[in-house]
């Protein structure tokens, strides 16, 4: 895989995975600040004493009183009463959860609207506040069951030797729920609730229905409840998931190109090794097939070729004079001139290379770089005279190519010539022997000695 590739993909895996952080934080904030909060409910008459009131509240109170016998009669100011005038009732106050998260904590407010009297409360404790002139009496009880008036700055009466706390108009109590094993009621799970109870006494014929309670509490609510955190969850599933599959990926195209690379240098060493056959029989033309093969790729990569096709490129121009095995020795090193006979020898190579190659169907079009690399672009070429573009472009390119070979190394018959000759030589055939354009690609290379050479 390329370096820009990898860097790129490591830019996106990390945003994304900062993003994926960024929405888990997000989530665990807002599960913070939501737990934080304090949450507040009134309930006062109907919504209060009735249990058929429909609730607009997750978390909602309703107060019912059992029936009661016991009474008792208040003679608090010695006026010689004897019938009973107040009765006890035992108020049930339940406090429903009916949310999916946790109530951790809660405390309600009751205020009176007539006067009552507190005689027990189970579980929690209770705070009272007591209007009196010039200001409030506040005591926190702990637990009403075991009251003691001697420890509590109240008003307290005394009747039938139960000590009673005095509510007026206008006072009221706070309730806090009990944490203890024994009697937990918070904190109070989903869907579920819990039942505090007060006794009081209240005059005959009387009632509380116009008291108002009003509720704090505060919810615990899990990060899984959070929808954030479930979009981070399964992204970061996902992200773990594409880089797994990354990873497995990367691996195996690193896998695949070593393995691809080696079968092409087994490709390449098999080609070569054939070619160094045929080059081996002229020794004046040895190495030529690999020349070529080089000067053909470089003429290639300048005309915008790469990767596998500049491969395919130069295996095909390494193979260009295969039919050369075929052509006898004394022709091939013939010092003089070549007899007629003789040079249809030699140009029978052409064709001969293209049969050998015919069934090479592995590497696209390789036999049409052996059959016609001695094609002119004029048209006055052999084996089949083909002109212009019709002649196959890894034709065209390997005739410049061949034909750069042949004037800058010695041979038989001549010397090499200097490099202002092959460049008379090429500008002179641009449009003849040459496609002129392939010609100025390799007169551009030439005249910025930047042609290189099969070695370097």
């Amino acid at each position: 895989m390329k370096e820009e590739h990898w860097k790129t993909a490591i830019c996106i895996f990390s945003v994304t995975l900062m993003i994926l952080v960024s929405i888990f934080v997000v989530s665990k904030i807002k599960t913070g600040n939501y737990n934080k909060e304090l949450h507040h409910a009134v309930f006062s008459g109907e919504d209060l004493f009735s249990s058929d009131a429909i609730q607009k509240e997750g978390v909602y109170v309703k107060a019912s009183a059992r029936s009661s016998t016991w009474t008792k009669v208040f003679d608090l100011n010695n006026e010689g009463l004897v019938e009973p005038d107040y009765q006890a009732y035992t108020y049930d106050f339940s406090v429903t959860n009916d949310t999916k998260d946790e109530v951790k904590e809660f405390s309600f407010k009751l205020s009176f609207s007539s006067e009552v009297y507190i005689m027990s409360a189970w579980n929690g404790a209770l705070e009272i506040h007591q209007q009196v002139t010039g200001g409030e009496l506040v005591s926190l009880v702990p637990d009403m069951r075991v009251y003691d008036p001697s420890k509590h700055a109240l008003d307290t009466v005394v009747v039938d030797g139960d000590p009673l706390i005095r509510m007026r108009v206008g006072d009221y109590l706070v309730y806090y729920p009990s944490s203890s094993m024994n009697a937990m009621e918070v904190p109070i799970k989903p869907l579920e609730g819990t039942t505090p109870g007060i006794i009081l006494y209240v005059a005959i014929g009387d009632n509380i229905d116009g008291s108002t309670l009003s509720m704090d509490y505060r919810f615990h609510r899990v990060l899984k409840s959070e929808p954030l955190f479930w979009v981070s969850l399964a992204g970061f599933v996902i992200w773990l998931m594409a880089l797994v599959n990354y990873g497995i990926t990367t691996e195996q195209i690193r896998k695949y190109k070593k393995r691809h690379e080696r079968d092409n240098e087994i490709i390449k060493e098999s080609i070569e090794t054939f070619t160094g056959f045929i080059d081996a029989k002229d020794p004046y033309t040895n190495g030529h097939s690999k020349r070529v093969a080089y000067y053909t790729r470089r003429l290639a990569k300048e005309m915008g070729f790469e990767g596998e096709a500049l491969d395919r490129i130069y295996y095909t121009a390494l193979l260009h004079d295969c039919g050369k095995i075929g052509v006898p020795d004394n022709i091939l090193g013939k010092p003089g001139k070549l007899t007629e006979e003789e040079f249809e020898i030699i140009k029978s190579h052409t064709v001969r290379g293209g049969e050998i190659l015919h069934r090479f169907k592995s590497l696209e079009h390789v036999e049409d770089g052996a059959r016609y690399h001695h094609e002119r672009y004029d048209g006055k070429g052999y084996p089949e005279g083909k002109a212009g573009n019709d002649i196959p472009l890894i034709a065209r390119i390997i005739c410049v190519a061949d034909s750069y070979d042949a004037m800058n190394t010695d041979r038989v018959y001549r010397k090499k010539l200097s490099r202002e000759q092959i460049i008379n030589e090429i500008t002179k055939n641009k449009g003849l022997q040459f496609d002129p354009q392939i010609a100025d690609i390799m007169l551009d290379l030439l005249q910025n000695d930047t042609l290189g050479s099969e070695e370097g």
